[in-house]
């Protein structure tokens, strides 16, 4: 199964670093996806290049899209709606953070779903959509993480809180 980035013209890549560090680390297949599989650059004015579309990928081999924040014009439309859907149908778990979710909230899939748009919480999640907060990405990429079952155990998890969320070194 693989996880697909969707990443577009002014994606802001600091809202998924930690997450994408914690999925490379566990060994997951993290794919860079733009709507028209061209190369990107990135809120922060980074260069990145993608493996293809989005819609090259089958959503039944997607366990996990991820929608990072920045201005959504170029993914706020009906095929990226129609693709996150199909991937959530199939099983598949999505995680937005910042103007992300909003794709989400377009697309119809935060109708009835505890969301950063229905609650005041930093980071909700659900049994197959995670939302956050522009500021919340550390939580956020705890979160889907744990979702994504990463961590070892509760030890492993607690390490990593520690190190990423209350900045303390490691032994």
């Amino acid at each position: 199964m693989k996880t697909v980035v969707l990443l577009y013209p002014t994606s802001c890549i600091y809202e998924i670093v930690i997450l994408n560090y914690f999925l490379h680390f566990a060994g997951k297949e993290v794919l860079f996806v733009s709507p028209d599989g061209t190369p990107i650059t990135a809120m922060e004015g980074y260069s990145i290049n993608v493996s293809g579309k989005l819609t090259d990928i089958a959503p039944d081999e997607i366990e996990l899209a991820i929608v990072p924040g920045g201005n959504i014009k170029a993914i706020d439309n009906p095929i990226v709606w129609n693709c996150l859907k199909d991937i959530k149908s199939r099983g598949g778990i999505l995680a937005a953070i910042c103007a992300g979710v909003d794709v989400l909230d377009h697309a119809g899939i935060l109708d009835g779903v505890v969301s950063t748009h229905s609650s005041d919480l930093d980071v909700a999640v659900t049994d197959q959509v995670i939302t956050s907060r522009a500021n919340g990405y550390v939580d956020f990429a705890i979160e889907v993480a744990k979702k994504m079952n990463l961590f070892q155990d509760e030890a492993d998890l607690q390490e990593t809180i520690s190190f990423w969320k209350d900045y303390r070194r490691m032994k």
